[in-house]
């Protein structure tokens, strides 16, 4: 049924993916599986899945390579990506969330979980979907048509970026805690870590380019969005600290 949620599979191990897809048909998703790099493509330019499991380690090209091109590709920048690897170390999680992926699960994982994640970046999703325009200090975001700009700047921003702002401009001026954003903008049911919060501020500063000082940290408590940094004065620093 097309108004089953599809997932694409992109998994090279036999087993591991059809055990994947029977629980995903058996919870109401219509899964496809890709077991390498070329073919994921293929299926990607046919039907735009609405997730993507993506295996780090792949035949050919690896998953972070197909994050990062699909991240750049207008027609497929939207899709949430789900990172599968045996590689559980933070960096490499970091490096996975880096190249474009929205959620990470390391190998082994219940399936349980995967669902619960599946079905968190679907959540997050729907309210980029629904019509409204918000504008604080020059900056602004259109929810309808999925765009941003900055002045007469038109900015490409993922999907989780996209309402990591949209969450934070509907919410200027007030601080906002890692654990707050975590349960407002990725669910409050899923499992990731608050330093998955500081990779996506860091990946949302630069997607705004000049716009991003209007991000603060405010340290020992969050993040907040500012208007009154809007424009800043000619050579001055920018008012956020890194993370």
């Amino acid at each position: 049924m097309r108004n089953q949620p599809g997932v694409l599979i992109v998994e090279d191990e036999p087993a591991i993916a059809e055990l994947i897809a029977i629980n995903l048909r058996h919870n109401g998703f219509r899964p496809t599986w890709a077991m390498d790099s070329v073919s994921a493509q293929r299926e990607l330019d046919a039907v735009l899945p609405d997730v993507v499991l993506l295996d780090w380690m792949l035949p050919g090209e690896s998953g972070l390579t197909l994050a990062k091109r699909w991240r750049a590709n207008p027609r497929t920048k939207a899709v949430p990506i789900i990172m599968l690897t045996a590689r559980g170390d933070e960096s490499d999680r970091v490096a996975g969330l880096d190249a474009g992926a929205d959620d990470y699960i390391a190998k082994p994982f219940s399936t349980k979980e995967l669902l619960a994640r599946v079905r968190a970046v679907l959540r997050r999703r729907a309210p980029e979907q629904a019509g409204g325009v918000v504008s604080i200090g020059g900056l602004m975001l259109d929810s309808a048509t999925y765009r941003v700009s900055f002045g007469a700047n038109m900015l490409k921003l993922g999907p989780t970026e996209f309402k990591l702002l949209h969450y934070l401009m509907k919410h200027a001026e007030r601080v906002h805690s890692r654990s707050q954003l975590l349960d407002k903008v990725w669910g409050d049911h899923v499992f990731i870590e608050e330093r998955t919060v500081d990779v996506h501020v860091k990946r949302l500063r630069e997607a705004l380019g000049t716009a991003g000082h209007m991000i603060e940290t405010v340290r020992g408590a969050g993040y907040r969005l500012t208007a009154q940094a809007a424009q800043p004065t000619s050579g001055a620093a920018p008012s956020q600290v890194g993370v």
